[in-house]
């Protein structure tokens, strides 16, 4: 539980404990085509934000999300992190994903605190290496987007509903590739990067249920 001067919640520092001895193979067995040698002359480096926070009910965390615009070139409509392309003047992959979250969504990088930055995953069809990082939302606040050519919606996903086993399944992306997704209420079907790396995550940290990988979900709009 979360205290009300912020306090560590109790998943924090397993979670961070997990994500310090995370190994590649786990990180392959779960994103298996996200994580991908390359060298680091060809990557272009970016960050995403997985910002957590205790839910008020006492009923675990829950992750901010928001939907992209579904007017952007790349991945209209889809639900993302916040996050994006390092700038020069970034110092580093943690800069990054502040400032990005900050500039899509109004988050105050004073109220995060960055547990941990996850090994960077090869995203092949765009060319970024994505390094995500870890950050507990102290001291939640109201978020909206800020530019509405970019980011259409902000969504706060409790992570026991992405572990229910009805929300889960198996997507076959628009390349013939296939992996995990996430179908809740209220929010676009979650598929893709950012469906492998929450499913990363329910794994750190101990809230993945068994599911049935064999179940298909239809991508919507394609």
């Amino acid at each position: 539980m979360t205290g009300a001067n912020g306090a560590r919640p109790d998943w924090w520092p397993p979670l961070l404990k997990a994500a310090a001895e995370a190994e590649p193979p786990t990180v392959m067995r779960v994103i298996a085509d996200h994580f991908h040698p390359h060298a680091e002359e060809d990557a272009r480096s970016a960050s995403v934000l997985v910002l957590l926070k205790e839910s008020e009910a006492d009923s675990g965390p829950s992750v901010l999300l928001q939907q992209r615009a579904a007017t952007l070139r790349h991945h209209p409509g889809e639900v993302a992190f916040p996050g994006g392309a390092a700038d020069p003047e970034d110092a580093d992959a943690t800069a990054t994903a502040l400032r990005e979250a900050a500039e899509e969504l109004a988050v105050d990088p004073g109220t995060v605190a960055v547990g941990a930055t996850l090994p960077p995953l090869w995203i092949p069809v765009s060319g970024f290496a994505v390094t995500p990082v870890l950050g507990l939302w102290r001291e939640p606040h109201t978020v909206a987007p800020q530019a509405a050519s970019e980011v259409a919606a902000a969504h706060q996903v409790p992570l026991a509903l992405l572990a229910d086993p009805d929300a889960r399944g198996t997507v076959r992306y628009p390349s013939g590739r296939g992996g995990p997704c996430f179908r809740i209420p209220g929010v676009p079907l979650i598929w893709g990067f950012t469906a492998g790396v929450l499913s990363w995550l329910l794994e750190l940290g101990g809230w993945s249920r068994p599911w049935d990988s064999g179940r298909t979900m239809e991508l919507e709009g394609r």
